[in-house]
């Protein structure tokens, strides 16, 4: 798919997805997590973008939602859906669902939606998915013990770009290379020329280097899954909550086994000698400066104890006043002195936990020239620390290198494991929107040439046992509604009655039939519309300019309004009602000539079928009385049949509550 080909992607937007490593591929799964890694794509422009990419597959390339109410009753159906995901991941991958006039599309998302409806909402589930979120790729990784080395410059650029975490240098001969050796605990010569040289370090000639980052810098690894703990332990419990672990992408176990051995930064955690050797480098000053106290105490004892020419403690105050004491302790406290520098050593060695190629080292710390206070050799602290350290370093490396090699083969399993489990919250909320709202997956037939619909159904929609879940009242409260239409028909009902919530139930049940999701109904069938117009009630009369711009838009309408729904809420408030009449009257007999689903609830049914040149069909939401001054009203569309006004039902009760020929000739004039 060409990129630039999808509606709703230029030229930057493209420029961007093209950074994506299979961008045709990601716009193609509609993974609006993968579409959004882009540079500069968040996850709302993702989903439009996953959103251009479905309608570009199905060549839809029509707008059903025609008008600004129908959108608007969209955005309700939305968000519906929307409120019951747990992550954003799937508010966004909701939106991509919308109303669709290809037959291709709508079968799609509906056999999505079937999938969905068979799971069981399980809270425990719900409460892990919030845990769950796409991944994401840590920022570079700088590594400061491994350089690259090459004496070509065309390689140099190359290793600069391919491996930023790693100092790339440039080297001539072998005698470079052993310099660098000195510097960094191991050296990656990139250049094969140099093979089989001796050069004294961690030196390794690696011309693939490059094309094996896993093994050249383990840490790019480490960090994705240091970065992504938290979001692959809950794809994890997510899998493991809805009885799914078996089917899971990557070993669970083994995953999390490879987590527990990486700490947050992307270091080695668990591996008792590593955690020995930084233990020992972090703790060799305090160690030095400890068994330096340990010498002195022990002289400084010696010293009270020992039978000299002086007396002890007057030698002790001597000593402590800077006297010269190195030929005194060399020839008085010779065994005494050896003793202590003994003991310095033994806790440098107990205390750092060293090993005895280590401890051979630390003995040359303590040496040299008897003094009180005790001193240690510098250089030989700094050679045990580099020793330690570079130890330290190989380990460390080496451990990274084993888990990035345990981890590489899961880096593509885990981006799985967590889209499935942010699929599945998709997949949860429409199940919870089907259940809240005891919703059922309609029928969508396409219209024939003749009007009707595939199979010889008639074109429309048919909607039984409908309840709307945008009435401001319990959802278990909402009376149902049956109601079909096919053509053009007048509905007439009392003030209060419904007529506007049966509009917004059929709306509704369009709306979401066309996206493929289920509809709160007892069953449906609905024709798959073109274009879906509804037209909420006007709030008083127009003015000239606006009644013009209104007649405009019906003008529009009717030209070429086959395979459309129109749903219009008492247009009769544009303007007189005699008028009205005519012009209600006039639009309709247009549609009539089309193959046209149109329902106007109006107030002037009986006007304006005297007005039309044709039989127009009236249905009626009829009044069954008036209860301690309260409508009771049968909800269900009375096919045929012009439903008595409020008015008539109030003239009426009067008339039979009271003896008054007043009241009686009112009823007669209805």
């Amino acid at each position: 798919m060409e990129l630039e080909a999808i509606p709703g992607v230029g030229e930057k937007t493209a420029r961007a997805l093209r950074a994506l490593d299979d961008p045709e591929a990601t716009v193609e799964s509609g993974d609006v997590a993968a579409i959004a890694r882009a540079p500069g794509v968040n996850e709302a422009r993702a989903a439009r973008v996953a959103r251009g990419a479905i309608r570009k597959r199905h060549d839809d390339a029509g707008r059903v939602l025609a008008t600004d109410r129908s959108r608007e009753v969209y955005r309700d159906a939305l968000g519906l859906l929307t409120e019951r995901a747990v992550t954003d991941y799937a508010e966004k991958r909701l939106e991509t669902f919308y109303p669709s006039g290809s037959g291709s599309r709508i079968a799609e998302a509906q056999a999505f939606a079937a999938d969905a409806m068979d799971y069981d909402p399980d809270p425990t589930v719900l409460d892990a998915l919030a845990g769950v979120e796409p991944l994401t790729d840590p920022a570079t990784v700088r590594v400061r013990d491994r350089c690259l080395a090459t004496a070509d410059a065309e390689r140099y650029a190359e290793a600069e770009a391919a491996v930023p975490e790693l100092s790339v240098e440039t080297v001539e001969d072998a005698r470079d290379i052993a310099e660098l050796a000195r510097s960094y605990a191991t050296v990656i010569v990139l250049d094969e020329s140099f093979a089989g040289m001796d050069v004294e370090g961690d030196v390794h000639v690696r011309p693939d280097a490059l094309e094996t980052p896993a093994e050249t810098v383990p840490e790019r690894l480490l960090a994705f899954f240091a970065e992504n703990r938290d979001r692959l332990e809950a794809a994890i419990g997510v899998h493991e909550a809805a009885g799914i672990a078996a089917d899971a992408p990557a070993d669970l176990d083994r995953l999390r086994d490879a987590l527990a051995r990486l700490d947050d930064d992307g270091t080695i955690v668990g591996d008792a000698e590593l955690t020995r050797l930084t233990d020992a480098v972090d703790d060799l000053d305090a160690a030095v400066s400890t068994a330096e106290s340990v010498a002195d105490d022990r002289l400084r004892e010696a010293i009270r104890e020992r039978d000299v020419t002086i007396e002890g403690t007057d030698f002790l105050s001597l000593v402590e006043q800077g006297a010269r004491v190195d030929s005194l302790l060399d020839r008085e406290l010779a065994d005494e002195y050896d003793a202590a520098m003994a003991s310095a050593r033994d806790h440098l060695v107990d205390a750092l936990e060293l090993e005895p190629d280590e401890a051979e080292l630390a003995g040359r710390v303590f040496g040299g020239d008897p003094s009180f206070p005790v001193d240690h050799d510098e250089t030989a602290v700094s050679r045990l620390e580099t020793e330690l350290a570079a130890a330290r370093d190989r380990r460390a490396a080496r451990l990274k290198a084993e888990l990035a090699d345990d981890l590489g083969d899961l880096r593509e399993p885990v981006e799985a494991l967590v889209r499935d489990a942010l699929e599945l919250d998709v997949e949860l909320a429409v199940a919870r929107f089907a259940r809240d709202f005891d919703c059922v997956l309609p029928e969508v037939v396409g219209p024939d040439e003749d009007g009707t619909a595939e199979g010889g159904e008639t074109a429309g929609f048919r909607i039984e046992g409908g309840r709307s879940p945008l009435l401001d009242v319990e959802f278990a409260e909402v009376d149902p509604v049956d109601y079909a239409v096919s053509g053009t028909t007048l509905l007439s009902g009392v003030n209060s009655g419904g007529k506007t919530s049966t509009l917004d139930l059929v709306a509704l049940v369009v709306v979401l039939a066309q996206m493929g999701m289920p509809v709160p109904a007892e069953s449906a069938t609905v024709e798959r519309f073109e274009e879906i117009h509804y037209y909420a009630k006007s709030q008083g009369t127009l003015d000239a300019g606006a009644f013009e711009a209104t007649l405009r838009d019906f003008g529009d309408l009717v030209e070429g309004a086959d395979g459309r729904l129109v749903l219009v809420d008492e247009l009769e408030s544009i303007t007189e009602p005699g008028a009205s009449a005519k012009i209600i009257a006039g639009i309709l007999e247009a549609l009539d000539g089309q193959d046209a689903t149109a329902v106007f609830v109006s107030h002037l049914a009986r006007e304006i079928r005297e007005a039309a040149d044709f039989d127009i069909a009236v249905d009626g939401i009829e009044a069954e009385g008036l209860v301690d001054g309260e409508l009771r009203v049968n909800r269900s569309p009375k096919k045929g049949h012009l439903a008595r006004s409020t008015p008539e039902l109030i003239v009426e009760k009067l008339a039979g509550d009271r003896e008054s020929d007043f009241y009686g000739t009112l009823l007669e004039k209805f």
